[in-house]
């Protein structure tokens, strides 16, 4: 199998160019700068290298650099951004401050020649976000692209195999990104397309099969996505030795754990043990209303509900997990900042009382772990569903959660499901909820004066999850929404609409 090799310079959108590459049937591994040294790249024998991009300056001490000896491994490099730069500079050439000529958003990228523009026309739109730029290319170089503002948009030495873009083509902004990363992998790398999802789902059932032979899992099964894809994974390769433990937390959506129960116990005979743990959980967050301290609470009961059952069963060799790719980089990941934690991720005790953690998915995306499912066999209602975090109605609560507010959003999402759904926008957002605010307000009902919740719905497009836009709802949908909801739901008398994309903000308002 063919394989390129991710190297990690910091940049925000590390993720999102190894899930590019891999659409296109190649595999990527992301591996940070400081965690791989040339000689195992070499014997890794990766077919090409993606310097990404990053906020740094090459000329700061203090920013990622590699070692000069990678460039003399035959292996073809592309740069983006910073790593478009740090090749540059790698390579002897000059690279300044943009000052008033810094570039963010999307730009016309004006193509003169090149290997990695065969099929892109001369000009179209990028995107870019830089504040320094390549003045002098290195010596065997020629400028293959530039912008209005950027006399370096794009170089490329033939003879070396080494490539650099200023822009980032792994965003969707950029209209003939993945032309371009194609023509990298394809025409540069000589890569096979021969990684595909099936391909994920068997060799991991054999190797699972292998690794776990005669061994106890207990699995954290949430009723989400990322679990759920575990759950049967795990199950279609040690049967009745995978031990689901579905908690039952009473932050579900309506009807949630009944349907869980009926898909896993039911239909696919998986080994699952439901447990009913709201009142417990309810306790711990009494009072609490910092989403972090949410969050690590949920996490710590999770941790110590599968004990207490894993104690029941007795002989549990290994803790299994949901954990995704998105969720170990929103936790912080290497230098990373913390954007929040996920219960599978942060807020673990270090002695879980279990030998070993085995997390199939944790280098998969979003849409990745969908067409496992769907290899698998998981119905499509599931499959397709909208995700929910671990922490469940948690952080959708904001502020203290109560009893009534847990109600309150249970009915409330169940109104605007079955509303997105009747009016198809269930095909369009791709997660859609609602949010119980801190905020309460004068309202009028009946002739009467209400003072009660305000409510929020949040409705987001994305392809991978790591960066997404408020969908377009039209305003005569919302209306109804916000008429059903108000009438239907006690203690609600004002919604609102979130417009908020990300970033700025996340998916989940905590």
């Amino acid at each position: 199998m063919d394989k390129i090799l991710v190297l990690d310079f910091g940049g925000q959108y590390n993720q999102l160019i190894a899930r590019r590459v891999r659409s296109l049937n190649v595999y990527a591994e992301i591996k940070s700068f400081e965690g791989i040294t040339p000689n195992e790249i070499k014997e890794n024998n990766y077919k090409g290298i993606i310097f990404t991009g990053g906020p740094n300056s090459v000329y700061d001490p203090s920013s990622p650099h590699y070692s000069k000896d990678i460039l003399d491994l035959n292996i073809p490099i592309l740069g983006i951004c910073y790593g478009d730069q740090l090749l540059a500079f790698m390579s002897g050439g000059k690279i300044v401050s943009a000052k008033n000529n810094s570039e963010y958003g999307k730009t016309e990228l004006i193509i003169k020649e090149g290997t990695l523009f065969e099929g892109v026309p001369s000009n179209s739109v990028c995107w870019m976000s830089h504040t320094d730029y390549i003045k002098d290319v290195p010596e065997g170089f020629k400028i293959t692209a530039i912008t209005k503002s950027c006399p370096c948009a794009a170089m490329e030495n033939v003879n070396r195999n080494l490539y650099g873009v200023q822009f980032h083509p792994e965003v969707t902004h950029t209209e003939y990104g993945m032309k371009i990363l194609s023509n990298f992998i394809f025409k540069v790398c000589k890569c096979h397309a021969d990684w595909k999802m099936d391909d994920f789902a068997k060799s991991s059932i054999e190797k699972y099969k292998v690794e776990l032979k005669d061994k106890k899992v207990l699995l954290a099964l949430s009723g989400g996505l990322d679990s759920s894809v575990v759950a049967l994974l795990l199950h279609k390769a040690i049967g009745k030795n995978l031990i689901c433990v579905f908690v039952d937390h009473g932050l579900l959506r309506k009807n949630e754990g009944d349907y869980v129960e009926q898909i896993f116990k039911n239909k696919f005979d998986v080994n699952l043990i439901r447990v009913n743990a709201k009142e417990r959980f309810l306790a711990k967050l009494k009072g609490v209303t910092e989403p972090e301290t949410k969050r690590k609470i949920i996490g710590k009961e999770f941790i110590e509900v599968f004990k207490q059952e894993a104690k029941k069963i007795g002989n549990i060799d290994v803790l299994s997990q949901g954990t995704i790719y998105p969720d170990v980089i929103e936790s912080g990941k290497g230098k990373s900042a913390v954007i929040k934690s996920h219960h599978n991720v942060g807020g673990l005790p270090k002695d879980i009382g279990f030998k070993s953690i085995v997390e199939p998915l944790r280098d998969l995306f979003k849409d990745e772990v969908r067409a496992i499912g769907l290899e698998l066999g998981l119905p499509e209602e599931l499959v397709y569903r909208q995700p929910f975090p671990g922490p469940g109605l948690a952080v959708r609560i904001i502020g203290e959660i109560t009893e009534d507010k847990i109600r309150i959003a249970q009915d409330s999402d169940y109104i605007l499901r079955e509303e997105f759904k009747k009016n198809g926008l269930d095909k369009v957002a791709n997660q859609y909820f609602t949010v119980v605010t801190d905020t309460k307000s004068v309202g009028v009902m009946g002739d009467a004066r209400t003072y009660g919740h305000t409510l929020a719905i949040r409705a987001v497009t994305t392809d991978d999850f790591m960066t997404a836009t408020w969908t377009r709802v039209p305003f005569e949908i919302l209306e109804h929404i916000s008429s059903r909801i108000t009438n239907e739901v006690k203690g609600v008398n004002r919604i609102t609409y979130d417009i908020t994309s990300k970033p700025p903000a996340t998916v989940e308002w905590e």
